[in-house]
Order: C-alpha cells, then structure tokens, then sequence
C-alpha cells in the first residue's frame, strides 16, 4: 500500500534526522530524542500557547520543569534520556492493540499530532 510507503519514508527521515544531530552534537540518538520531543516541542508548543493568551505562564512552567529535571540528573541524564526513551517505545508501541505497527504509531504521535497542535496553536496566537 503506498501510505505505508509514505509512513516508512517519513520514519526513517526522521530517525535519519536525529541520528545526525545525535552524531554532531555528541549525544546519543536517545538523548536527542528526549529533547527533541519532551523540550524542544513541547517548548515551542508553550510559547506559541503564551502568544495567544498574551500571558507568559507556560512557558516559564516548563523550563523551570526541565531546570529542576536537569539539576537533578546532570549526572545521569544519559541514562535518564534511555529510561524516558524506552518509556517512550512502549507507549508507541501499545498501539498495536488498533493495528498499528511502531513506525506507524512513530509517525501519527510524534509527526502528524504535532502538526495538528502546531497549527491550532499558530491559528490560536493569531485569532487571540
């Protein structure tokens, strides 16, 4: 089926993505991985979410979250990253319960559900 073939694209392009920021920044693909979707967009998610209710609150909610998550696992936040992205694994791959594999649960939770919020949230910030 083509759609599978545009699932495995968009899979490998992403994980491609992260391996080569994981490569160049000299942190594992699952440190990466972490910050990449339990940070970065998340972040981007909470300032777009601070525009529209012209209030800056969430944002500062989730840095001074990941402030006290860095203070208290510096030492380990490698192995902190492996726990959270296993975690992580096991959610995605809970899915099969409705007939999705782990790169199509991949695919819709990590891509296509971000994009949907993105563009609530831009539309939102716009509108507000």
């Amino acid at each position: 089926m083509q759609y599978d073939n545009y699932i495995t694209e968009c899979f490998y392009a992403v994980a491609y993505k992260l391996q080569d920021w994981a490569k160049a920044t000299g942190m594992t693909y699952n440190e990466i991985n972490i910050i990449v979707y339990y940070l970065i967009v998340p972040l981007t998610w909470t300032i777009l979410f601070d525009i529209g209710l012209r209030l800056p609150i969430a944002t500062p909610i989730l840095l001074l979250l990941w402030l006290c998550i860095w203070l208290g696992k510096r030492k380990h936040f490698r192995a902190w990253c492996d726990v959270a992205f296993n975690i992580s694994v096991r959610f995605l791959l809970s899915f099969k319960r409705v007939g999705w594999n782990y790169e199509k649960s991949s695919v819709i939770i990590c891509v296509v559900v971000p994009i949907i919020i993105y563009v609530l949230l831009i539309l939102w910030a716009i509108v507000s």
